[in-house]
């Protein structure tokens, strides 16, 4: 989520949460590391933007690798090689032009697409999952009950993985289980009002969030839709019951005098999926859940636990949700559930394929506020994550295991729980150093008495190490050459600028990339900036706020956006190649929502995302995926998208 312009104050409220900074460290901002490197740059390439286009050339990384034998050459070029194949361009569909998304028939109330691609809508929200519940359509004048949302598809579609169907030794383009995020979905929206009145209001609210795990196939006139009554499908919110592992699991820090159960998952944004095939879902803003009745503060800053709510951006009120009125987990003040705020903000593992294993909250990964977890395999076959912490002057961090993850899963151990927890710090000579998070480190050990601490309260110890503020990191994908991405979505809060680099303030966002030495697992990186937002408009490739982000096997950035877009446009998916830096746009959305999720089929014939909160749920914007009527409540959904000649997607 971001800077938007949403009438609803209670979404206004959750843009908040990101776009002002928790952050008291006083780390050295990025803007200063950037503006010290490009200014550098604008001198040696002629300008901004082609010293920004110009980032990681071979001259630059053979500099590095001089410096520091760890980066691999030979692999590198393996990469390079796979990721680019000849020399034919990889964008060959016409991108849909300002004009062509002005002069369309109803631009802001149905989406756009460029004339190559076509799309179906699939499970948009209130859609059943199981037999004998009825579907919810829109009907301004009624919601679903709570018992139905517990078996409905959610609301706040996001991140998303599609896992095909094993079949005949092969996976299927045409079936699986399509696991999907639901991060939010205000109270205007799902009860039709403004505040809940019963516990079933907050139960309705409660179920709309989280995750479904929905079969899924390819049927009559190659339309997808749901397998109902599949043995996979169920949905995953705050009131299931979950697993923790990892160093954290069993800490005193996660148990509470009602000693009730552990339970829910909130606020799912971005994920990741491992090789092993599970699914990740990343709870990201699970602050603005919890509340307050009687009026006194959050606390000062007596005790770890009070400094870790200001710095985790809890407030009395929260983003108005009102759960805490009807359910004394969600108080803040109720000493019988003091710990329950410490149980969120994790990375939680699913097995897409069986219902009957509980969720698993991955500790050793952290929490704070996690965009998605983005899953590569590094040397000697480990594990690395790479994750975001979406809000202002927050961090990226990296995840590398233990040992060899088929090693690890063959004793038993899961490699999600044993290895070592790092965040990032970028230099002014496009180098960086990933920091541990170890209560090893001397200045952590002053602070905290043990890892669980550390890990618990991740936000409070990168700020002990000194890692660089980001500005909203975002969705990360690594590219098959070893470069990976991560979208900086915003921040309008920066007050540094000069001449050469008008970056401060930062309202439309922009794109870095890095390379990790010793294929992912290193401590040293170098770094530069792939694309600049604003200086994208006025032209056919305007964009603002990039978020989610997938890079495809070829070469392609698919980038999708989340905010207040330029030169008359909607928010929009774009595909870029990385190798030319040309940009073209596939599809534009409707007036209030956000572009977000991505999966593929295994072939990539077929490409699934989202319509995140059409409309802001006010029927007078939009009715979509309904005929515009001007009645009916818009639905979060998911666009099958494929080009029409069958075609791989992007191309």
């Amino acid at each position: 989520m971001s800077e938007s312009n949403r009438p609803d104050p209670q979404v206004k409220d959750l843009d908040d949460s990101e776009n002002v900074s928790t952050n008291p460290s006083g780390n050295r901002p990025f803007i200063e590391v950037l503006q010290a490197t490009m200014s550098r740059r604008r001198v040696m390439a002629g300008g901004l933007t082609a010293a920004a286009f110009g980032f990681l050339a071979p001259s630059v990384l053979a500099r590095r690798r001089d410096d520091d034998d760890d980066f691999d050459d030979d692999d590198d070029d393996r990469r390079e090689r796979r990721g680019r194949r000849d020399d034919r361009p990889l964008l060959n569909f016409q991108p849909v032009s300002l004009s062509d998304f002005a002069n369309a028939p109803e631009p802001g109330r149905q989406p756009v697409i460029s004339e190559d691609y076509e799309y179906d809508i699939l499970i948009p929200w209130g859609t059943p999952l199981k037999s004998g519940i009825p579907e919810y359509t829109g009907d301004p004048t009624t919601r679903p009950s709570a018992d139905d949302q517990a078996d409905m598809v959610g609301i706040g579609h996001d991140g998303m993985t599609f896992f095909p169907e094993k079949a005949r030794r092969r996976r299927s383009n045409h079936s699986g289980v399509l696991c999907i995020n639901h991060e939010f979905g205000v109270n205007t929206h799902v009860l039709g009002k403004v505040d809940p009145e019963t516990p079933d209001d907050v139960r309705l609210s409660q179920h709309a969030h989280g995750v479904s795990v929905v079969a899924i196939a390819k049927g009559f006139g190659d339309k997808w839709d749901v397998v109902i009554d599949a043995p996979q499908n169920r949905r995953i919110h705050v009131n299931t019951d979950v697993d923790f592992s990892g160093p954290v699991a069993g800490s005193a820090l996660l148990a509470n005098a009602a000693d009730n159960p552990f339970q829910g998952t909130v606020n799912n944004c971005s994920n990741g999926f491992t090789p092993w095939g599970t699914y990740l879902t990343c709870e990201e803003n699970f602050n603005g859940y919890f509340g307050t009745n009687n009026g006194d503060p959050i606390g000062g800053f007596d005790t770890l636990q009070d400094e870790a709510y200001r710095r985790y951006g809890f407030s009395q009120n929260g983003f108005g949700y009102g759960w805490q009125t009807q359910d004394p987990r969600f108080e803040l003040a109720n000493p019988d559930y003091a710990n329950e705020s410490n149980r969120f903000g994790w990375v939680v593992e699913i097995d897409p394929d069986d219902p009957d294993q509980r969720p698993v909250k991955r500790t050793a990964l952290g929490r704070f506020k996690h965009e998605g977890a983005e899953v590569t395999v590094g040397r000697g076959g480990r594990v690395v994550v790479y994750m975001g912490d979406d809000q202002r002057f927050d961090y990226i961090y990296k995840f590398v295991s233990a040992g060899n993850w088929k090693a690890m899963r063959a004793k038993g151990m899961s490699p999600l729980d044993e290895g070592r927890l790092y965040v990032a710090r970028f230099d002014d000579d496009n180098t960086g150093e990933w920091l541990e998070l170890t209560i090893d480190d001397p200045v952590l050990a002053e602070r905290f008495v043990s890892q669980e601490e550390v890990l618990t309260y991740a936000r409070l110890a990168a700020d002990l190490l000194g890692a660089t503020p980001m500005d909203r990191p975002e969705w990360i994908s690594v590219a098959p050459d070893g470069q990976v991405y991560c979208t900086l979505t915003n921040n309008s809060q920066r007050t540094v600028a000069d001449a050469a680099n008008p970056l401060a303030p930062n309202p439309d966002g922009h794109i870095i990339r890095w390379r990790d030495s010793r294929r992912f697992t290193g401590r040293k990186f170098v770094w530069d900036i792939f694309v600049i937002a604003q200086d994208t408009h006025g032209t056919e490739e305007s964009f603002s706020d990039p978020d989610g982000l997938w890079a495809d096997p070829d070469g392609r950035l698919f980038i999708e956006t989340d905010g207040g877009q330029q030169d008359g446009l909607q928010d929009q998916l774009l595909v870029a190649d990385t190798h030319t830096r040309e940009i073209r746009r596939l599809l534009v959305g409707v007036g209030g929502d956000e572009i977000t999720g991505i999966t593929v089929t295994p072939d990539r014939r077929t490409l699934f995302c989202n319509s995140q909160h059409p409309g802001n749920g006010d029927p007078a914007v939009t009715n979509f995926p309904a005929p515009t009527d001007g009645v009916t409540i818009p639905r979060d959904c998911t666009f099958v998208v494929r080009r029409k000649n069958g075609g791989i997607v992007g191309s």
